[in-house]
């Protein structure tokens, strides 16, 4: 049996000069998580969030803007 690989992609937002995450959402349907890591270190560790905390997480983002103080 052949694992899949994460497909990984970063929001177009973030053009920003690389101080970002990326995420592999091809595993919300068959495994009910979205992988996200750092695009600077891909190599270093992987967080495996549940699909309903990021997405609870991104609606919180679309709703209020953080305070980066």
């Amino acid at each position: 049996m052949k694992t899949e690989s994460p497909r990984w992609f970063t929001s177009s937002y973030s053009s920003n000069g690389g101080a970002c995450v990326e995420v592999a959402a091809n595993f919300v349907a068959s495994q009910g998580i979205v992988p996200v890591r750092d695009s600077k270190c891909v190599d270093g560790p992987v967080v495996d969030v549940r699909t309903a905390a990021f997405s609870a997480f991104v609606a919180g983002v679309r709703a209020e803007p953080f305070d980066a103080a």
